[in-house]
């Protein structure tokens, strides 16, 4: 406690009753929630089992838990609970499955596998064109967000179109349940309709959770905010930490106006300001302090530092989009020699990723080396996923969701309604779907020429498996590939030759991967065998999915929401204009809020220094078109501004920003 100021003292001492944390950016809310963890065990009698802290990101998840591990040592953090509110309703799912009218091992499906399914009911109907598969999906995740059930989402359907689309949400959910499997949003959903119909159940839950601290509470949408509330109940020993001038994503569902909410549901609710930020200078955070004044609050804060003023924010205005992707990199390479830093303390963020193209372009012709957050894994991409669930399914014919992905990829003309009945019949006999397949009683409820296809596939894998048993296992893998054509599919997929190419190369890449693998390295141990193999690969796949890149001297290029929890000493925001940051969607929907949100959390990023850019003219659908300045530099302080290409010509400023480019190239030759 000796190293918090007093008011995150206050917030970490405070167990009265339902209490919000107000964290402002940069103001430390990390070291509360995990030194609140450790309050709790040490001086209010609470066991680690008995506490559960939520969060949105593994990542997030990991570092809390590895700071209270820390702190509680001995052992005195076992049985704590620190995870996201998706991997704890996952944990409810599988302890409660039974209830849920699951068999055990059901199948999670990604937004892939989501789309997919989808794709084919949709294509199967007939009733919506496959052109609004994205925004039916987008409707299908708001109305489980929201607790809507389909037959409600008919009822109270406005359109002919919106009515079909809960026609399709209804069939989705049946399918999905067929399969016995389960979407993202229903991870939050089934267990708050669970804990609704089944009080007991909930019961149980609340004697095993009683604190509940929540991160990133601003983001929560109506079903989180209700599972929260669940496990609450009238105890109300809660502790939530959240920033609304932070909450920028509403386009998937959060509810900055759950923080309202707490106090209409919890009276006694105690708010504490954290308003201290430790990270930026002063400059930095009274820019950010009047932009986000111009945002209605129902809590008002002010950011304060003990940092020193700080540099001018630096706005320039160039003469086109090439010119200030340019204007950038020369400017990124004069700092680092004229402040003697390393590339990684620069970030140049972005409202779409289309602004990147160019950034990049321009970056490598000066040779600066760069990442961009928010690339695709290996093991994400699409002929990777498609060919691990192949290897799966050898290993594990229990895997359904493998099952469910390969059985039409390539098409075997095997439709929704065949997979429903062979999951039904499976979910009644309590075995796999590939089990089912062997069955005389499932042949009795299918089409003959339905039920000789599905047999041909699981004879075909099953001699597959054989022979991956045998030392020629590799082979067996590459045979696989030339079975099912799949080189034919990729292309047939792909937008070009050239795409579909890249992706063969990555399957082979794959199988050379596995083959290594089963190579004999260490004539001390046993070699693997591909069962072992490919459940590495698995494991790699999910360690591959939650380890942070290794941080290198790079650039870091990323989307102001990718920005948002980060934090670099020197940050450029490109495109400060109307259309691009307010984004012209919001403008038409007049969500001008949460684009200005957007804004001050890239503002807030900056430790030391900030540039923010535009262009004058910008070329869009092949036409190059005069810009707007975006309204939120017109809402910043004027005298904390330094702009530079809006007609005003300053020689002198221009000669001394030359010779010190050129003392420091002079310098940099001398030390070497």
């Amino acid at each position: 406690m000796n190293n918090l100021n007093s008011r995150q003292k206050q917030a970490v001492s405070y167990i009265d009753g339902p209490c919000l944390v107000l964290a402002g950016a940069g103001s430390g809310k990390t070291s509360v929630i995990t030194r609140k963890i450790a309050y709790l065990v040490d001086e209010c009698g609470y066991t680690a089992h008995h506490i559960a802290a939520l969060t949105f990101t593994n990542k997030a998840a990991r570092e809390m838990k590895e700071r209270v591990s820390a702190l509680l040592k001995g052992g005195r953090a076992k049985g704590l609970t620190v995870s996201t509110f998706h991997n704890l309703g996952l944990n409810i799912i599988r302890k409660e499955h039974k209830a849920l009218g699951f068999k055990p091992g059901f199948s999670i499906f990604d937004a892939e596998d989501a789309k997919s399914l989808l794709r084919e009911l949709m294509l199967k109907d007939g009733d919506l064109d496959s052109d609004q598969l994205d925004l039916t999906q987008h409707h299908i995740s708001n109305w489980k967000n929201d607790l809507v059930t389909p037959e409600h989402a008919m009822s109270r359907a406005s359109s002919d179109g919106e009515y079909l689309m809960a026609l399709v949400y209804q069939r989705y959910n049946q399918a999905l349940r067929a399969y016995n499997a389960v979407d993202f949003d229903d991870l939050i959903l089934l267990p708050v309709q669970l804990f609704s119909e089944q009080p007991n159940i909930l019961d149980s839950w609340k004697r095993r959770i009683r604190y509940l601290l929540v991160d990133e509470y601003q983001d929560t949408n109506n079903s989180q905010y209700r599972l929260v509330k669940q496990l609450v109940g009238d105890r109300a020993a809660l502790t939530v930490v959240g920033d609304d001038d932070q909450s920028i994503y509403a386009w998937r569902g959060a509810r900055p106006e759950n923080m309202t909410q707490l106090k209409v549901d919890f009276p006694q609710l105690e708010v504490i300001k954290l308003e201290q930020n430790y990270r930026s200078t002063q400059r930095i955070l009274k820019v950010a302090n009047h932009l986000i004044a111009h945002n209605p609050h129902e809590f008002e804060k002010t950011l304060w530092s003990e940092k020193a003023i700080g540099e001018p924010i630096r706005i320039i205005k160039c003469t086109n989009e090439d010119s200030e992707a340019e204007r950038v990199a020369t400017e990124i390479l004069n700092q680092k020699m004229q402040r003697q830093v390393s590339y990684k303390d620069f970030a140049i963020l972005y409202r779409g990723n289309h602004q990147a193209r160019l950034m990049e372009l321009k970056l490598q012709q000066h040779q600066i080396p760069y990442s961009m957050s928010g690339g695709t894994s290996f093991f994400a991409r699409t002929e990777i996923k498609d060919i691990m669930a192949y290897f799966r399914l050898i290993i594990n014919p229990d895997d359904d969701n493998a099952f469910l992905r390969i059985i039409n990829t390539p098409r075997r003309q095997i439709g929704t309604s065949t997979l429903e009945t062979l999951g039904n019949y499976a979910t009644t006999r309590e075995i796999s779907m590939f089990q089912a397949c062997q069955e005389i009683g499932l042949q009795q409820q299918l089409a003959a020429n339905t039920s000789e296809r599905i047999q041909r596939f699981c004879h075909w894998m099953e001699k597959l498996t054989i022979e991956t048993e045998s030392e020629k296992a590799t082979a067996a893998l590459r045979q696989l590939i030339n079975d099912i054509d799949y080189e034919g599919w990729l292309h047939q997929n792909a937008s070009s030759a050239k795409v579909a190419e890249r992706r063969l190369e990555n399957v082979h890449y794959l199988i050379e991967s596995i083959a290594k693998m089963l190579e004999p390295t260490d004539p001390a141990r046993e070699p693997l065998n591909l069962k072992d193999a490919i459940a590495k690969l698995v494991l790699m796949d999910l360690l591959d999915r939650q380890e942070e890149a290794e941080v290198q001297d790079q650039v870091q290029m990323m989307t102001l929401h990718a920005s948002k929890g980060l934090e670099f000493p020197h940050v450029f925001i490109l495109g400060m204009e109307e259309d691009i940051l307010p984004h012209r969607t919001s403008i038409e929907e007049d969500n001008i809020e949460e684009e200005r949100r957007l804004a001050y959390v890239g503002i807030t990023r900056a430790e030391k220094t900030l540039t923010l850019t535009l262009a004058g003219k910008r070329k869009q659908y092949g036409e190059v078109l005069e810009t707007s300045m975006s309204r939120f530099i017109d809402e910043l302080p004027e005298n904390d501004l330094e702009q530079e290409g809006f007609g005003q010509y300053n020689p002198e400023k221009n000669q001394a920003r030359g010779r010190a480019t050129l003392d420091n190239l002079k310098n940099l030759f001398d030390d070497l």
